[in-house]
């Protein structure tokens, strides 16, 4: 199963999320199950030529041949909170010697302000989970070395499409499944550094 498909149970939300926390970057579930979370960046693939094409389906299959366990692709599609970025930018025009620099930031300022009330701006980002079980308790730190080398080898392979790849901090684990059942919430009050603090207060 997914680990963000919600299920249509009437559970809790911390039911049905199924997690135990957040060590070291690394995802916690019940049964001695761990995962690790890699952030990639996209491919432009309409853009490439019929022969870039080819040769990245060739590359792509071959990536997932050399794996050697399995993994999971999710995509995340989110609004982007344009006012932050709008504010920024306007602040920028008072700097702005040039009248004619001036008038054209203003009018782009406008023209993103026009847009954002009729539309949404989303933003596409794409994850890999990479699994790690064990059919007993084992040592955290050996846990995390398994999966920062099947983290390299993915990350390895993405490269070699072009496409990068981070592994995410818990912070970010955190704020990914805090947005996917809580999106309103996510947006007025995000997760911040001392949230986490408060969060490992809380289970310790």
């Amino acid at each position: 199963m997914s680990l963000l498909r919600k299920s249509n149970k009437r559970t809790s939300s911390r039911q049905q999320i199924a997690i135990k926390g957040v060590r070291e970057n690394i995802l916690l579930l019940p049964n001695n199950n761990y995962r690790m979370v890699l952030q990639a960046s996209s491919v432009n693939f309409e853009l490439k030529s019929e022969e870039e094409q080819d040769a990245l389906i060739e590359t792509y299959q071959n990536f997932l041949n050399s794996l050697v366990s399995p993994l999971q692709m999710t995509i995340r599609v989110r609004e982007m909170n344009m006012d932050k970025y709008l504010e920024d930018f306007a602040a920028r025009i008072d700097d702005e010697s040039q009248d004619i620099y001036k008038q054209q930031m203003q009018n782009y300022v406008e023209f993103v302000q026009s847009l954002i009330t009729t539309n949404k701006i989303l933003a596409r980002q794409f994850y890999i989970v990479i699994p790690y079980s064990s059919e007993r308790k084992q040592d955290f730190d050996i846990i995390h070395e398994q999966l920062k080398l099947s983290a390299d080898i993915v990350a390895k392979g993405l490269a070699k499409l072009g496409v990068r790849s981070r592994q995410l901090s818990s912070l970010e684990i955190l704020d990914l499944f805090y947005f996917f059942y809580s999106p309103e919430s996510a947006k007025r009050q995000p997760l911040t550094d001392r949230t986490m603090q408060l969060l490992k207060e809380a289970y310790i």
